[in-house]
């Protein structure tokens, strides 16, 4: 039993590394894909992140059968996910992608916050003091201000706040025994009904390379999906969501190379203390486990 708890706890790292790099390639897709509206970047990539799950579901002939209880969870799930995805599309859409990114990687701090309400998962002062040092550490990247500036960054937070509450429930499925790729097929599928009227009342012509670049973003937001799923199925998020930060190395790399972006130094002040505490909380929490 405990040679396969560390067995789950390495795959749910390596899990979550392939999924940073999944969802930083995505952020660079949703700024490549360009003038294109942010509700119908969102459509394309959850329709073709449906396609991804539906031939993987065909592929391992998965039934298409949802526990029982588990309905309801799925759908928090999605509903949370998907505004969350919106708010982190805008963000990307109007500020650095490394920005965005490290934003919507609050979603860790805001687990803790759900993981209490919604798995009764005490979390203890220490944990307490690092959601706190993270939002910190949030405003030298919002840098709040009274102007337009800031709505792109206040909409990261939010993002972050939607995407801890979409993993909350993830785990949640995930302890339920409910299949990853079942909790990935529903909210790809949930979110491509939930965009569809706007895509129909407001539809953007793109061009060729526009629809390349959005079938890109859906393939990479199928894999970041799929394997953060997969992660926080295998180990609890406190345990393993601070790997989860190398999106913003990702990110970061991205959007120098293809972007020509290099974040602000408050910005990168805001890098330190959020990814620092991160780290601090998951040695805290190692040295407790010992």
């Amino acid at each position: 039993m405990e040679n396969k708890k560390k067995s789950d706890y390495r795959l749910g790292i390596l899990y979550i590394i392939i999924s940073a790099f999944c969802f930083a390639l995505m952020n660079l897709c949703i700024r490549l894909a360009g003038d294109v509206p942010t509700l119908q970047k969102c459509f394309f990539r959850n329709f073709f992140a449906l396609i991804v799950a539906a031939v993987s579901l065909f592929r391992t002939k998965t039934p298409l059968k949802i526990g029982e209880g588990n309905t309801k969870y799925l759908l928090t799930r999605s509903i949370a996910g998907g505004i969350g995805m919106v708010c982190n599309f805008y963000a990307v859409d109007h500020m650095a992608i490394s920005d965005a990114s490290i934003l919507n990687k609050l979603s860790p701090f805001f687990a803790i916050i759900f993981s209490y309400a919604v798995l009764k998962e005490k979390a203890n002062v220490y944990e307490w003091l690092s959601v706190a040092a993270a939002f910190i550490g949030a405003l030298f990247v919002v840098k709040p201000s009274f102007g337009f500036e800031t709505v792109p960054a206040l909409a990261g937070v939010v993002g972050g706040l939607g995407a801890g509450l979409a993993y909350t429930f993830v785990r949640k499925l995930g302890m339920r025994g409910e299949n990853s790729m079942i909790i990935v097929a529903f909210f790809s599928g949930f979110t491509t009904l939930m965009f569809l009227p706007n895509l129909i009342l407001n539809y953007s012509p793109m061009s060729a390379k526009q629809w390349g670049i959005l079938i890109l973003t859906g393939v990479a937001a199928s894999g970041g999906q799929i394997f953060i799923t997969k992660a926080y199925a295998k180990a609890p998020a406190k345990e393993i969501s601070v790997y989860d930060f190398s999106i913003v190395i990702f990110a970061a790399i991205f959007g120098f190379i293809f972007l020509d972006q290099l974040p602000d130094w408050l910005s990168v002040v805001g890098y330190i203390i959020i990814i620092g505490t991160a780290v601090i909380k998951w040695l805290y929490m190692n040295k407790k486990n010992l």
